[in-house]
């Protein structure tokens, strides 16, 4: 699913003035984020958005997840390793529309059912982090 077409640019811009709070991550901490991403990219796998990721998922749920732990309130694992974030940027050389969107973000609902138990995800802080997603995600959208 690599770009062949222009690239299209979601007319309402990146997100801005919304991040998860730092209180997810004070709750989780690395395991629990850790193993919340192994399970989406388990999900992701079985999706027709497979082609998309490397041949490991596991060591790309690594990579994402040292993302999100520092998005969640953590140190900034992801930016040791691999730099700047610049997500849209990394994710232009794939083909992604709204439709796959949607099964990104219901792999991810998915994996946040009983995330409270599972991973000590704060309840409290659910809807806040979907709403992010959700923003997050239309942000990555590169195709009409």
């Amino acid at each position: 699913m690599e770009r062949n077409q222009p690239i299209f640019v979601p007319p309402e811009g990146p997100p801005l003035g919304i991040t998860p709070s730092p209180e997810i991550y004070a709750h989780m901490g690395d395991e629990n984020i850790f193993k919340m991403l192994a399970d989406f990219y388990a999900e992701l796998e079985k999706t027709n958005l497979r082609p998309m990721f490397p041949e490991d998922m596991q060591e790309a749920s690594k990579k994402t997840a040292a993302f999100f732990v520092f998005l969640l309130g953590g140190p900034p694992l992801y930016q040791q390793k691999f730099g700047a974030p610049m997500m849209r940027k990394r994710h232009l050389p794939f083909t992604i529309t709204e439709e796959a969107r949607q099964t990104w973000l219901g792999c991810f609902r998915l994996v946040l059912k009983d995330a409270d138990i599972k991973y000590s995800f704060p309840k409290q802080h659910l809807e806040g982090f979907l709403n992010f997603l959700d923003k997050f995600s239309r942000w990555m959208v590169n195709a009409a």
